[in-house]
């Protein structure tokens, strides 16, 4: 189950990209419901996924 919540994660967070103000909002909910290890990957596929939209890069410190 909780892989189909991180999967769900991912999805809504590249669908919702175009709006920096709306990805934080959406990175701070998935942050409540995820696990700990779940969490560590979302933070690696993160960096990979923000290294060509710099407008999202400030997101990252929800995840430090």
């Amino acid at each position: 189950m909780s892989r189909m919540i991180y999967d769900y994660t991912k999805m809504i967070l590249e669908r919702v990209s175009f709006d920096p103000v709306l990805f934080e909002k959406e990175l701070k909910k998935a942050l409540r419901c995820l696990l700990p290890y779940e969490i560590e990957h979302l933070r690696k596929w993160l960096l990979f996924y923000t290294n060509e939209k710099p407008e999202l890069k400030k997101c990252l410190m929800h995840i430090w």
